[in-house]
């Protein structure tokens, strides 16, 4: 994280509010999915949330990884494609899940797959945002989720810390 983006920690208790209240957005949308395929790693929490709300019993797996080197930007790569069964009519009644979108990159992949599927996030970031259906809550593309699985119980700066030269 440089220096210019801000950090946004989440805690468990308040990714399971908002993933909850993800999956409460998404009842209203439709009575049943066919499926929930979530984009792992990260999507992998959420979809288990959201399953488990919206009571869907089928949720499959999409793997995509980005290779970086320290000169060039990352290549998306599919290292698990989707069910072929899942993917017929476009993904008509299909939940693409994920926890966030960010440049959108990832998001642009899942979604060629599974054109008519509706894509939901629990967090979206401006460059990602117009490829999502559903999301929660909207941060600034320069601000870094600190996910609590990748957190562990540390002191916090103060944000006036933080942001004083």
């Amino acid at each position: 994280m440089s220096s210019a983006e801000k950090s946004f920690p989440v805690s468990w208790d308040q990714f399971h509010r908002d993933a909850r209240a993800l999956a409460w957005r998404l009842s209203s949308q439709r009575a049943e999915w066919k499926a929930i395929v979530c984009i792992t790693r990260g999507g992998l929490v959420p979809a288990a949330i959201i399953a488990r709300e919206l009571g869907t019993r089928l949720i499959e797996t999409v793997c995509v990884a980005s290779y970086h080197e320290y000169t060039s930007q990352g290549e998306l790569k599919v290292l698990k494609e989707i069910n072929p069964a899942l993917l017929a009519d476009g993904g008509e009644g299909i939940l693409i899940v994920d926890d966030l979108t960010d440049t959108g990159k990832t998001a642009g992949i899942v979604r060629a797959m599974l054109p008519k599927a509706h894509f939901a996030t629990v967090y979206a970031k401006p460059k990602g945002r117009p490829l999502v259906d559903t999301f929660i809550t909207e941060v600034s593309q320069d601000t870094w989720i600190y996910f609590p699985w990748d957190l562990g119980l540390s002191f916090q700066a103060p944000i006036g810390k933080e942001t004083a030269g």
